[in-house]
């Protein structure tokens, strides 16, 4: 089954629909969420992304993080995909969203209208092998050491919306 993306303006205003690829190929705007996730302690749980993934595989970001399909809001399609790569249910709520665009190699580019979620979980994963090779939590202070000294083994686009969570916080 082919993935589509919702194409949308700057104010979400939908577009039309494109097959996930040629959207990331060619950098158009696309609805997108993001899933920071944090335990009891405080720590951010951090997702290393499948070798199979078609880009970006085998680095690090944010818990979850994808596209919603038509007519299914970000928070369903943030729960959603938390189940599928996870295998978890969590509540979340909405903190912000923004548009962001990010180079993830290969000539692909990831240019989205983001909305950024947040919840609290300590529980056990089970892990989608297709999706997620593993999970670890991070302090904030230990995770911005690693990606200064690292930022290779991270996502690009988990470092633009770290940046952007942080000026939200």
């Amino acid at each position: 089954m082919e993935e589509m993306v919702v194409l949308v303006d700057p104010k979400d205003n939908v577009l039309g629909r494109m097959d996930k690829l040629v959207a990331h190929q060619t950098g158009v705007l696309h609805r997108a969420f993001s899933v920071f996730l944090f335990n009891q302690k405080g720590e951010m749980l951090l997702q290393q992304r499948a070798k199979s993934k078609y880009h970006s595989p085998g680095q690090w970001t944010n818990a979850c993080c994808s596209h919603p399909r038509l007519l299914e809001s970000y928070k369903d399609a943030a729960k959603r995909r938390l189940m599928e790569e996870l295998g978890i249910e969590v509540s979340i709520s909405e903190k912000f969203h923004f548009i962001y665009k990010a180079s993830v190699g290969g000539e692909l580019t990831e240019h989205e209208l983001d909305h950024v979620f947040t919840g609290i979980y300590d529980g056990k994963f089970h892990l989608n092998p297709e999706e997620v090779m593993n999970v670890r939590y991070i302090s904030l202070e230990e995770l911005e050491k690693e990606m200064q000294a690292y930022p290779n083994l991270f996502t690009p686009w988990f470092t633009i919306i770290l940046n952007e969570y942080k000026q939200h916080l």
